[in-house]
Protein backbone atom coordinates (compact mmCIF):
# COMPACT_ATOMS: atom_id res chain seq x y z
CA UNK A 1 0.00 0.00 0.00
CA UNK A 2 1.48 3.33 -1.08
CA UNK A 3 -0.10 5.61 1.53
CA UNK A 4 -2.91 5.67 4.03
CA UNK A 5 -6.16 7.50 3.36
CA UNK A 6 -6.90 7.76 7.08
CA UNK A 7 -8.42 11.19 7.86
CA UNK A 8 -9.57 11.56 4.24
CA UNK A 9 -12.97 11.79 2.60
CA UNK A 10 -14.16 9.24 0.09
CA UNK A 11 -16.53 11.03 -2.24
CA UNK A 12 -18.84 8.79 -4.24
CA UNK A 13 -18.65 9.36 -7.97
CA UNK A 14 -22.01 10.05 -9.64
CA UNK A 15 -21.75 6.64 -11.33
CA UNK A 16 -21.67 4.79 -7.98
CA UNK A 17 -25.23 3.46 -7.78
CA UNK A 18 -24.77 1.27 -4.70
CA UNK A 19 -27.78 1.54 -2.39
CA UNK A 20 -25.67 2.46 0.62
CA UNK A 21 -23.11 4.73 -1.02
CA UNK A 22 -24.98 6.69 -3.71
CA UNK A 23 -23.83 10.36 -3.43
CA UNK A 24 -22.17 9.60 -0.11
CA UNK A 25 -19.20 11.08 1.70
CA UNK A 26 -17.28 8.66 3.91
CA UNK A 27 -14.85 9.89 6.54
CA UNK A 28 -12.07 7.30 6.76
CA UNK A 29 -11.18 6.53 10.38
CA UNK A 30 -8.73 3.74 9.53
CA UNK A 31 -6.90 2.64 6.40
CA UNK A 32 -3.94 0.29 6.26
CA UNK A 33 -2.81 -2.87 4.50
CA UNK A 34 -5.52 -4.86 6.33
CA UNK A 35 -8.41 -2.76 5.00
CA UNK A 36 -10.35 0.39 5.76
CA UNK A 37 -13.13 1.60 8.04
CA UNK A 38 -15.12 4.81 7.89
CA UNK A 39 -18.39 6.58 8.59
CA UNK A 40 -20.83 7.90 6.03
CA UNK A 41 -21.26 11.51 7.17
CA UNK A 42 -24.10 12.68 4.97
CA UNK A 43 -26.94 10.21 5.59
CA UNK A 44 -29.17 11.47 8.41
CA UNK A 45 -31.79 9.02 9.64
CA UNK A 46 -35.26 9.72 10.98
CA UNK A 47 -33.97 8.91 14.50
CA UNK A 48 -33.04 11.84 16.74
CA UNK A 49 -30.29 11.78 19.34
CA UNK A 50 -33.01 12.05 21.99
CA UNK A 51 -34.83 8.97 20.64
CA UNK A 52 -31.62 6.93 20.51
CA UNK A 53 -30.64 7.86 24.06
CA UNK A 54 -34.12 7.06 25.36
CA UNK A 55 -34.03 3.70 23.53
CA UNK A 56 -30.78 2.72 25.27
CA UNK A 57 -31.98 4.02 28.66
CA UNK A 58 -29.77 7.10 28.84
CA UNK A 59 -31.31 10.26 30.27
CA UNK A 60 -31.64 12.97 27.64
CA UNK A 61 -32.43 16.27 29.27
CA UNK A 62 -30.71 18.48 26.66
CA UNK A 63 -33.33 20.12 24.44
CA UNK A 64 -31.08 20.23 21.36
CA UNK A 65 -31.00 16.41 21.26
CA UNK A 66 -34.59 16.36 19.99
CA UNK A 67 -33.59 18.05 16.72
CA UNK A 68 -30.25 16.43 15.88
CA UNK A 69 -30.49 13.32 13.70
CA UNK A 70 -28.45 10.17 14.07
CA UNK A 71 -26.48 9.35 10.92
CA UNK A 72 -26.48 6.09 9.01
CA UNK A 73 -22.75 5.40 9.30
CA UNK A 74 -22.71 2.40 6.98
CA UNK A 75 -24.05 -1.07 6.36
CA UNK A 76 -21.73 -2.94 8.76
CA UNK A 77 -22.96 -3.58 12.33
CA UNK A 78 -25.86 -1.12 12.10
CA UNK A 79 -26.55 -1.41 15.83
CA UNK A 80 -23.06 -0.15 16.76
CA UNK A 81 -23.09 3.48 17.80
CA UNK A 82 -20.08 5.68 17.17
CA UNK A 83 -19.38 9.31 17.98
CA UNK A 84 -17.00 11.29 15.79
CA UNK A 85 -15.93 14.36 17.77
CA UNK A 86 -13.26 16.97 18.39
CA UNK A 87 -12.88 16.77 22.17
CA UNK A 88 -9.89 14.95 23.64
CA UNK A 89 -11.64 14.23 26.95
CA UNK A 90 -10.64 10.80 28.24
CA UNK A 91 -13.67 8.70 27.26
CA UNK A 92 -13.62 4.95 27.99
CA UNK A 93 -13.18 3.87 24.34
CA UNK A 94 -11.72 6.61 22.16
CA UNK A 95 -9.40 6.39 19.19
CA UNK A 96 -7.44 9.44 18.10
CA UNK A 97 -7.78 9.66 14.33
CA UNK A 98 -6.08 12.99 13.63
CA UNK A 99 -5.19 16.21 15.41
CA UNK A 100 -8.31 17.12 17.40
CA UNK A 101 -10.49 14.38 15.87
CA UNK A 102 -11.56 11.26 17.75
CA UNK A 103 -13.89 8.29 17.42
CA UNK A 104 -15.57 7.05 20.59
CA UNK A 105 -17.71 3.92 20.95
CA UNK A 106 -18.42 3.86 24.69
CA UNK A 107 -21.67 4.94 26.34
CA UNK A 108 -19.98 7.39 28.73
CA UNK A 109 -19.85 9.98 25.95
CA UNK A 110 -23.55 9.43 25.22
CA UNK A 111 -24.40 10.09 28.88
CA UNK A 112 -22.57 13.41 28.66
CA UNK A 113 -24.35 14.26 25.39
CA UNK A 114 -27.68 13.40 27.05
CA UNK A 115 -27.03 16.11 29.62
CA UNK A 116 -25.80 18.60 27.02
CA UNK A 117 -22.21 18.58 28.25
CA UNK A 118 -20.51 16.32 25.71
CA UNK A 119 -18.23 17.53 22.93
CA UNK A 120 -19.59 20.57 21.12
CA UNK A 121 -18.66 19.27 17.67
CA UNK A 122 -19.87 15.73 17.15
CA UNK A 123 -21.66 13.36 14.82
CA UNK A 124 -23.38 10.24 16.11
CA UNK A 125 -23.70 7.36 13.69
CA UNK A 126 -25.11 3.85 13.73
CA UNK A 127 -23.11 1.37 11.70
CA UNK A 128 -19.98 1.88 9.66
CA UNK A 129 -18.48 1.18 6.25
CA UNK A 130 -15.72 -1.38 5.94
CA UNK A 131 -13.41 -2.71 3.24
CA UNK A 132 -11.16 -5.77 3.24
CA UNK A 133 -7.48 -5.55 2.28
CA UNK A 134 -7.17 -4.15 -1.24
CA UNK A 135 -10.92 -3.74 -1.74
CA UNK A 136 -11.02 0.05 -1.34
CA UNK A 137 -7.96 0.48 -3.54
CA UNK A 138 -9.71 -1.53 -6.27
CA UNK A 139 -12.88 0.57 -5.96
CA UNK A 140 -10.80 3.75 -6.28
CA UNK A 141 -9.06 2.28 -9.34
CA UNK A 142 -12.50 1.43 -10.77
CA UNK A 143 -13.42 5.14 -10.54
CA UNK A 144 -16.02 4.68 -7.77
CA UNK A 145 -14.49 7.24 -5.40
CA UNK A 146 -12.65 10.53 -5.31
CA UNK A 147 -10.39 11.09 -2.32
CA UNK A 148 -9.35 14.26 -0.54
CA UNK A 149 -7.96 15.15 2.87
CA UNK A 150 -10.84 15.77 5.26
CA UNK A 151 -12.00 19.17 6.43
CA UNK A 152 -13.45 19.55 9.93
CA UNK A 153 -15.77 22.35 8.86
CA UNK A 154 -17.46 20.02 6.37
CA UNK A 155 -17.82 17.33 9.02
CA UNK A 156 -19.23 19.56 11.75
CA UNK A 157 -20.48 22.80 10.20
CA UNK A 158 -21.86 21.90 6.77
CA UNK A 159 -25.45 20.60 6.58
CA UNK A 160 -25.53 16.88 5.74
CA UNK A 161 -27.30 17.39 2.41
CA UNK A 162 -24.47 19.74 1.26
CA UNK A 163 -21.48 17.60 2.29
CA UNK A 164 -21.17 15.62 -0.98
CA UNK A 165 -20.77 18.74 -3.10
CA UNK A 166 -18.70 20.55 -0.44
CA UNK A 167 -16.23 17.66 -0.15
CA UNK A 168 -15.80 17.51 -3.94
CA UNK A 169 -15.29 21.29 -4.01
CA UNK A 170 -12.13 20.73 -1.91
CA UNK A 171 -10.70 19.24 -5.12
CA UNK A 172 -11.98 22.13 -7.22
CA UNK A 173 -14.67 19.88 -8.70
CA UNK A 174 -18.37 20.55 -9.20
CA UNK A 175 -19.38 16.93 -8.79
CA UNK A 176 -22.83 17.54 -10.27
CA UNK A 177 -21.14 18.25 -13.62
CA UNK A 178 -19.18 14.97 -13.73
CA UNK A 179 -20.37 12.30 -16.11
CA UNK A 180 -21.67 9.07 -14.67
CA UNK A 181 -19.79 7.22 -17.42
CA UNK A 182 -16.23 6.23 -16.50
CA UNK A 183 -13.35 5.54 -18.81
CA UNK A 184 -9.66 4.76 -18.55
CA UNK A 185 -6.99 6.05 -20.91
Amino acid sequence: MASSLKNHFLIAMPSLNDTFFYHSVVYLCEHDDKGAMGLIINRPTQISVDELLTHINIDSSAAQNKHIPILFGGPVDKSQGMVLHDSDYNWDASLKIADSLYLTTSTDILKQIGHGIGPENRLIALGYAGWDAGQLEQEISDNSWLTVESDHSIIFNTPAHERWQAAAALLGVDITLLSSIAGHA
